[in-house]
């Protein structure tokens, strides 16, 4: 059985390994595969594993072997899983592998908003401190989490651990998903609706999935709710912020600062608005990415693939 990973490398750069895999047939692995390539490539594979090379209706016309398509991620919008239905191919995906990584990444970025520990750090090494007639200084205002409120649109098992790290800071959390339910889960905790999570909190997180209704979800008139003083974390999709909207929020001073794992457009163009915009943090969709957490994900995705061929279905999507 010939099994064709079409780009390794954002999973495996080379501090994991393909043995997994090497045990269920012969693997051919490419670091990149553009979308022109992938037909070529994959035409004798009977299984085609993928993080985020497209895999549409007219590439999957011309793969008569293929059998099997791992998604190395979540999401799984860049396989056309209707047409691999009719054609009698399983698709799977890799849920829930980043829970805890994608969570400590949305204090990452806030706490770098809030003690803006990498600009003093420059600033020291710059000589700042040296020349500096007192023996402790901040270049600008710092922000305590204790006492304040967390907003967190979107409660699945990523929102969850996100509001558990917040109670852990002492943290308020008021949070929002379509179908909210249950008692609270620790005192401090409230379930609310949008309009009032983005007005009553100091930070809000976005945990929920990009949909036909959450697209730019966060928008000039989302953003005029919230407090001048607050800060918006994006972890989750980028086109869940109209981009433009918040470039203009944090450059007039409406909104105290951004933090981005995420953007609309990935890898951005040089131009793009939020590279640009005051106290907005940007990182490269890398809160996934610890080695833990790509582990995971690959014992996943072999163990995904030894229940299909052993006629089981683990984490099928089709």
């Amino acid at each position: 059985m010939k099994i064709v990973v079409l780009d390794g490398y954002t999973l495996n750069p080379g501090d994991l390994s393909w043995d997994g895999f090497e045990r269920l047939g012969q693997v051919e692995v490419y670091d990149r595969t553009t979308p022109e390539l992938a037909e070529e490539r994959a035409r004798e594979a009977s299984v085609v594993l993928t993080n985020k090379t497209p895999v549409r209706a007219e590439q999957l016309a011309k793969l008569p072997a293929l059998k099997y398509i791992g998604v190395l991620a979540t999401g799984f919008d860049n396989v056309d899983v209707q047409t691999a239905g009719e054609r009698g191919i399983a698709v799977t995906n890799v849920p829930g592998y980043g829970t805890e990584s994608v969570a400590q990444t949305v204090f990452a970025l806030l706490l770098e908003l809030c003690q803006h520990v990498g600009l003093h750090d420059r600033s020291v090494k710059a000589g700042d401190w040296a020349d500096s007639p007192d023996f402790s200084y901040w270049k600008t205002p710092l922000t305590e989490l204790s006492g304040k409120t967390m907003g967190i649109v979107g409660y699945g098992r990523i929102g969850e651990s996100v509001a558990r790290i917040a109670h852990a800071f002492g943290m308020k959390v008021a949070a929002h998903k379509r179908h909210p339910g249950g008692a609270p889960p620790f005192d401090g905790f409230e379930w609310t609706d949008l309009p009032e999570l983005l007005a009553k909190s100091d930070v809000v997180s976005l945990h929920c999935p990009l949909t036909p209704d959450t697209e730019e979800l966060i928008n000039r008139d989302s953003l005029a709710r919230m407090k001048r003083s607050a800060f918006l974390i994006n972890t989750a999709r980028g086109r869940l912020i109209a981009e433009q909207d918040l470039a203009d929020s944090l450059n007039a001073g409406r909104l105290a600062g951004a933090g981005l794992d995420v953007l609309s457009a990935e890898p951005p163009p040089a131009d793009h608005p939020l590279l640009s915009a005051v106290n907005c943090i940007v990182t490269p969709h890398q809160a996934w990415a610890t080695r833990e957490a790509r582990a995971r994900l690959m014992a996943t995705a072999v163990g995904n693939l030894e229940a299909f061929l052993a006629g089981k279905s683990a984490n099928r999507v089709v």
